[in-house]
């Protein structure tokens, strides 16, 4: 499958959640989510992590620019649901390592997704908070002893990119970078109700409750005006 490039960012126009599953079975490799803001504020530096792995549409306005560039079937996959479609299909067979979160929500997180999904392989897991390079070099070494067959880090970007890169160097998997998913998923984050998500209005709904949000999301003017004058 080709990539996409958006703003320089090369993005995989999957066109269903099953076939982004099966490529990843099929090419060991980093998750990265895709959606407008990325892709308008890219640096050389963002690029290259995307650009070295898998991206994929996270987004309402990711998905419109790959439409305009004639991937009319491109589906957008919301990060914090595919790392769930990935235990659902894979955790009667394939082993799990987590990362991320403060320690209740990653005790809280190990704890729902082995009552949810009976007989589920995580055969390790630790908080977000790494507080020096042994404790890093320790987590790497576990891992690399290990051979997780997937890895989910919860950390946000770029964090989470350069530490699954680091651990990729050494143990090949498929690696997933989450961002507040483990919160979301234990019920400590409020997502979006589904009328907002299905109608591509998360954006909104976030900024209705955090306010704040308003300094960031300013921005997205300037990516709307790139996809009304074909820019991207």
């Amino acid at each position: 499958m080709n990539k996409v490039s958006l703003n320089g960012v090369e993005i995989y126009p999957f066109d269903s959640e099953q076939s982004l599953l099966s490529f990843v079975n099929d090419n060991k490799g980093i998750l990265v989510a895709i959606n407008a803001e990325k892709i308008l504020h890219a640096t050389d530096q963002t690029r290259g992590i995307i650009n070295r792995n898998i991206g994929y549409c996270d987004g309402a306005g990711a998905q419109m620019a790959l439409k305009q560039k004639g991937f009319e079937n491109a589906c957008k996959i919301p990060g914090c649901e595919l790392w769930l479609k990935i235990v659902a299909q894979f955790y009667r067979e394939k082993t799990f390592y987590l990362i991320g979160g403060k320690p209740q929500i990653i005790e809280e997180t190990v704890s729902k997704l082995r009552k949810e999904y009976a007989g589920i392989h995580i055969i390790g897991y630790r908080d977000g908070y790494i507080k020096a390079n042994e404790e890093r070099e320790r987590l790497i070494k576990d891992i690399t002893e290990k051979r997780p067959d997937v890895v989910f880090v919860a950390m946000g970007s770029p964090k989470q990119e350069l530490l699954m890169e680091e651990i990729q160097h050494r143990h090949k998997a498929i690696f997933q970078g989450l961002g507040g998913s483990f919160d979301v998923y234990t019920g400590h984050v409020e997502r979006a109700p589904k009328w907002w998500v299905n109608h591509n209005l998360e954006f909104a709904y976030r900024l209705l409750k955090e306010p704040k949000r308003i300094k960031r999301q300013i921005h997205l003017i300037k990516y709307a005006w790139w996809l009304i004058t074909k820019k991207l």
